[in-house]
């Protein structure tokens, strides 16, 4: 008897094998028939059958033969990622004792299925489960057991409604003695019926090519034109924008001054700007702050008639003779009588508001002083320094001092006068030159201009 049964399970292998095969063949051809599907797809709604073979693994302590499993499921999606799935397995097996009896085990299963790329021909998912394990047999665990499986597994979509599927699942329950981990692996075709269709997405159709645009008719279309609001009838450049052809800044159609040296500075209406107001514009004008209605020559500079090195416009004796020497006034200095053979005359020295820098024009002042001072070795001075009136007291007192100073460092070091010929005072504004009113106003008047000078005092003859 003993033999018989193991001809039989033998039989049984051999009939599960040829049906494998079988199944693998078909699969096969399947595959090589639909090269080309279309739109494949695992879609929301669908219906599923899955026919299945495989294999099952028993776990060694329950002393049964792994064999061939047959099974059938069906399946419901409800969205294209989300799925159920019951399933039936049937293993037809022996015992591996002595006696080698028959075994039956039919496994009941309901999954929820989750697929990646639901869109695309191959589709991988995951899937876990409940269900129950019935084992019929001259084995221990001979009855209904329930389960839990988790797995996972492809599906390859040859047509819309056809996948070829291959899964794994990991099948655990508890024996009646011990904990057991089985093992089902199966390949089959899963067949889906209705669900919802997708259509291919259409590509909306091309615009008529439109003609290029040029709001502003400078014949510059507007995907170029940097300027796209020129008004009508200006010249523009190759992007659109007014020329501005000496670079300045001012477009040419606004340009009152279109030759402008380049790197000029210019006012709104592209000319040179003359901060001054006297007629020359900065970049030729050497003294670019001479006062509001001042007369100038070609360099912007105060107009000297008499050439006396005062300016007309301070000059109270405009005619004096060409060499004769003028005090801070223009007005020839009065020959001591007592030494009229030899006279020693220094000039009062002019600063601009709120400096004690020396102007140019002070500079050829002291030029003259020093010569003078050379020529009379014996002679020492004391340098007084002055401030007009506009302004704290305190303030225009260190003024002064600042002036007398810079005066006393000039005459030292670019004219080589010793610093024991020279003294310094500072007066500020307690010895005014003339008369003035101190407001905002007249801070460059005459009278303000006179008041802001040096004074040069012999102190030894």
């Amino acid at each position: 008897m003993v033999g018989i049964s193991k001809n039989i399970s033998s039989i049984k292998r051999g009939i599960m094998l040829i049906i494998f095969k079988f199944v693998a063949v078909a699969i096969v051809i399947l595959l090589t028939a639909f090269p080309n599907a279309g739109l494949a797809e695992n879609k929301a709604g669908a219906v599923t059958l899955n026919p299945n073979i495989g294999g099952y693994v028993f776990e060694g302590n329950q002393h049964i033969d792994n064999n061939v499993a047959y099974g059938l499921g069906l399946g419901y999606n409800f969205t294209e990622n989300w799925g159920v799935e019951g399933n039936f397995n049937n293993i037809n097996t022996d015992a591996d004792s002595h006696g080698a009896d028959d075994v039956q085990a039919y496994i009941y299963r309901i999954d929820g299925l989750y697929h990646f790329m639901p869109e695309k021909k191959l589709v991988p998912f995951v899937a876990a489960g409940i269900g129950a394990i019935t084992l019929n047999g001259a084995i221990k665990d001979d009855g209904t057991f329930a389960l839990f499986n988790y797995g996972g597994g492809l599906k390859y979509f040859l047509t819309q409604n056809l996948a070829l599927r291959g899964d794994v699942r990991h099948i655990l329950f508890r024996g009646k003695d011990d904990q057991v981990n089985n093992l089902i692996y199966t390949l089959g075709l899963t067949f889906a019926f209705g669900g919802e269709e997708k259509k291919e997405a259409v590509p909306p159709p091309a615009p008529e090519p439109s003609q290029p645009k040029d709001s502003d008719g400078d014949g510059v279309y507007d995907d170029i034109d940097k300027c796209p609001d020129t008004p009508k009838g200006v010249a523009v450049d190759m992007y659109g924008c007014p020329k501005d052809s000496d670079g300045d800044g001012v477009p040419d159609y606004l340009d009152k001054c279109p030759d402008t040296p380049k790197g000029v500075a210019v006012d709104i209406n592209g000319c040179p700007k003359d901060s001054d107001g006297d007629g020359v514009p900065d970049y030729l004008d050497k003294c670019p702050d001479t006062p509001k209605g001042v007369a100038v020559d070609v360099n912007g500079c105060p107009k000297d008639s008499d050439g006396d090195g005062v300016p007309d416009y301070l000059d109270l004796c405009p005619d004096t003779p060409k060499g004769v020497e003028v005090d801070s006034s223009g007005c020839p200095r009065p020959v001591p009588a007592a030494r009229a053979e030899k006279t020693v005359d220094l000039q009062d020295l002019p600063f601009d508001f709120d400096k004690s820098t020396l102007t140019e024009e002070a500079q050829g002042v002291l030029k003259k002083n020093i010569q003078t001072l050379k020529e009379n070795p014996d002679v020492k001075i004391r340098i007084e320094g002055h401030s007009c009136a506009h302004g704290p007291d305190d303030y225009n007192l260190r003024l002064s001092e600042r002036r007398a100073n810079a005066i006393k460092e000039y005459l030292i070091k670019e004219g080589g006068i010793s610093p024991d010929r020279m003294s310094t005072i500072a007066y500020g504004e307690t010895r005014l030159a003339m008369p003035e009113i101190p407001t905002p106003q007249n801070k460059n008047s005459i009278e303000a201009k006179t008041n802001r000078r040096v004074h040069f005092e012999l102190i030894k003859y």
